[in-house]
């Protein structure tokens, strides 16, 4: 079953329990869906781009239209014993590794990355499994980091790596560059107005707002810039991709 197929069948799913999830909408009432193409070769990413403008900005809400309840899925807790080390000590020790191509590796602590300036944005948040919600983000632009690090010329690709594992594989995800310099694309570590807590991601979560849910990362630890995809995990570009067949490229 492809990912268009299957999330066909859970938009009518949830389209049929009644909205009981407070807050979530059924992925068929969204329009941001209207004319999404998939398929395995990358079609979806050139035609969107073709017809879109690359940088134009997912929608954003009032604070009157933040969802009540903003839902967590995947990973509730890495519940590993580094990461519990870490979260009883409120993560004052996480370092965020930024390398790979770049000229200048850096190693960022979570009181430098609260430090930097933040952008802070109600977005919608659009789960493959067939719910939605919006949450008011706040957190540093990605862009502005990578250029303190220096991407070197071959750089292509970001990978973020996880500090949570699905079984006994790592989570990762990747995306490409015009993504990454994207205005909306943060790292985010508040969600409404409070610290972020460990269902949602903390310390730090990607935030990609332009893609689905999916690619958004949470328990973020390093952000490695390559130049492929090849050789990465199993080179799909992320535990989803790998794995489940999902596409690479998830633009809404």
């Amino acid at each position: 079953m492809t990912i268009l197929t299957r999330r066909a069948a859970l938009t009518g799913l949830a389209a049929g329990a009644g909205g009981l999830l407070a807050g979530c909408d059924a992925l068929g009432s969204n329009e941001t869906f209207r004319g999404v193409l998939y398929t395995a070769d990358g079609m979806h990413q050139r035609l969107q781009r073709l017809v879109s403008n690359r940088d134009a900005l997912a929608r954003e809400f009032s604070p009157e239209q933040m969802s009540p309840v903003f839902r967590a899925n995947g990973t509730r807790n890495p519940n590993t014993s580094s990461y519990n080390a870490l979260a009883a000590g409120n993560f004052a020790d996480w370092r965020i590794a930024v390398d790979g191509l770049v000229q200048r590796p850096l190693a960022i602590s979570m009181a430098q990355l609260r430090s930097m300036p933040a952008r802070t944005q109600i977005t919608r948040h659009d789960c493959v499994e067939g719910w939605s919600a919006i949450g008011k983000w706040t957190g540093p632009r990605l862009g502005p980091i990578l250029q303190l690090a220096g991407l070197r010329d071959d750089a292509r690709f970001l990978v973020f790596h996880c500090a949570d594992f699905f079984g006994s594989n790592r989570y990762y995800e990747s995306i490409d560059l015009t993504d990454a310099f994207h205005p909306q694309t943060i790292l985010a570590w508040r969600l409404n107005d409070q610290l972020l807590d460990i269902p949602h991601g903390a310390p730090v979560r990607l935030r990609v707002e332009r893609q689905l849910g999916y690619k958004h990362a949470k328990y973020v630890e390093r952000i490695e810039a390559v130049a492929s995809l090849d050789g990465i995990y199993r080179g799909k570009g992320g535990y989803w991709e790998d794995g489940a067949g999902y596409e690479w490229y998830a633009g809404i």
